[in-house]
């Protein structure tokens, strides 16, 4: 018998040009201001992990140290084809490649405004290299969450009546 189309085979591994991992939960915990792609650094069975799409990025959060900006706390699982001598820790802090201009700006803002650096989206770019969307973003408060999701809902509902009037 046949696999469904909708479902994702766990062997199959991830291409150019596709998400791994998206952090939904940020987009309704935070109002984000301005986005930014890094690259990653990694080592070898973190990439294959990736690929199987084995990691989290949920509870990640990202830090200034030393000039520079870390990963802190996402999870990427150990690869299992790997030999022991071979694995990485899943919880390992990850270095941020950047420009020293967006840097100095996401540093500037997180010291000075109160902003935290929320990881995004983890994807492929075309040239098959792991990049990390992250965004400077100020967190919500209760009522502001309850607004969003009533514009949400009121947006679904006109959309439904301009679709049965149209």
């Amino acid at each position: 018998m046949a696999a469904s189309k909708n479902k994702k085979n766990k062997n199959q591994l991830i291409g150019c040009n596709q998400t791994v991992v998206e952090n939904r939960r940020a987009r309704r915990e935070y109002h984000l201001e301005e986005s930014f792609t890094a690259g990653l650094v990694l080592t070898g069975t973190e990439v294959k992990s990736l690929r199987k799409g084995l990691c989290s990025i949920n509870e990640a959060y990202c830090l200034d140290e030393g000039g520079e900006i870390w990963l802190h706390n996402a999870h990427i699982a150990e690869y299992v084809q790997a030999g022991k001598h071979l694995q990485h820790d899943p919880k390992r802090d990850r270095k941020l490649l950047l420009h020293k201009r967006e840097v100095n700006k996401i540093i500037g803002s997180i010291s000075r405004s109160g902003y935290t650096v929320v990881p995004l989206r983890l994807f492929f770019d075309a040239r098959g290299l792991a990049k990390l969307e992250i965004a400077l973003a100020k967190g919500k408060k209760d009522f502001d969450k309850r607004e969003s999701e009533k514009q949400r809902d009121w947006d679904r509902q006109k959309s439904r009546i301009m679709k049965d009037k149209g």
